[in-house]
C-alpha cells in the first residue's frame, strides 16, 4: 500500500535545524542542503513526485535560520517576500537582485500564513554574510538566508503555495559563524510549536490556507 504524502511539506537545509525534534514527533522533513541550487534541485525532485502520484500540491514550509542585523537574535520571523541578494549584473546594467531575461519578478511575493509573527524580506545567497557589504543587504532585506528565495521560485513556477518563518540566529556580522554555531539547536523547538499550532496534525495543514 502507498503511503499517502504529506500535504504540508517541511522544508529545512540541515538536520541540525530540526535536531531531532520534528523526527521526534513523526513529522517527515525534506532536508535541501545547503544554497540555493540545492535546495532547488530537491524541492522539484519532490514536488515532481505529487504530480507523478496524481496528487495536488503540498503547503511548501521553510523553516530554518538565517541572519538579521534588524530582528534580535531568537526572534521569529515571518517571510512572504524573497529576493535573491548576490544576483549582481549591475555590469550589464541590471539592477542588483534582478536575474537579466528573466520572465519571473525579482521579489517574489506570496500570501502572510504566520499572522502573529513580525514579518521581513528574505535576501537568499550562496554566502554566510559575516563582512560588511552582506550586513548591508541584511539590514535592508530584514533577514538572509541562503536558500528561501529558491525554494520560493521553485514554488512559484510550479503553483505550490510556500510558506516560510526563520529563527534568527546572528546578526550577519562578523560574529555570525560563533553565533550560528551556538543558535542554531535553539531553533528546532520553536519550528514545531509553530508548526504543530499552524498546521494541524502531520498529515494535513489543517489551519493554514
Amino acid at each position: 500500500m502507498r503511503t499517502a504524502l504529506p500535504r504540508t511539506l517541511v522544508v529545512m537545509a540541515l538536520p541540525a535545524e530540526s535536531d531531532g525534534v520534528f523526527e521526534a514527533a513523526g513529522v517527515p522533513v525534506l532536508f535541501c542542503g545547503v544554497g540555493k541550487v540545492n535546495a532547488a534541485i530537491a524541492l522539484t525532485r519532490e514536488l515532481a513526485r505529487y504530480v507523478h502520484a496524481g496528487e495536488p500540491l503540498p503547503l511548501v514550509v521553510n523553516f530554518g535560520t538565517a541572519g538579521s542585523q534588524v530582528y534580535d537574535t531568537g526572534a521569529l520571523v515571518a517571510c512572504h517576500q524573497f529576493i535573491q541578494r548576490d544576483m549582481d549584473v549591475r555590469g550589464l546594467g541590471f539592477p542588483l537582485g534582478v536575474t537579466p531575461f528573466d520572465s519571473t519578478p525579482s521579489a517574489l511575493k506570496f500570501e502572510p500564513v504566520f499572522h502573529h509573527l513580525p514579518t521581513a524580506t528574505c535576501g537568499s545567497g550562496d554566502s554566510f554574510a559575516t563582512v560588511e557589504c552582506e550586513a548591508t543587504a541584511a539590514a535592508a532585506c530584514g533577514l538572509v538566508d541562503m536558500e528561501a528565495y529558491a525554494l520560493a521560485k521553485v514554488c512559484w513556477l510550479e503553483g505550490a503555495p510556500f510558506a516560510c518563518a526563520k529563527y534568527v540566529s546572528d546578526g550577519a556580522d562578523a560574529q555570525a559563524a560563533a553565533d550560528w554555531q551556538k543558535n542554531v539547536h535553539r531553533a528546532a523547538s520553536e519550528f514545531l510549536n509553530l508548526y504543530q499550532d499552524e498546521c494541524g496534525s502531520p498529515g494535513g495543514a489543517a489551519h493554514l490556507p
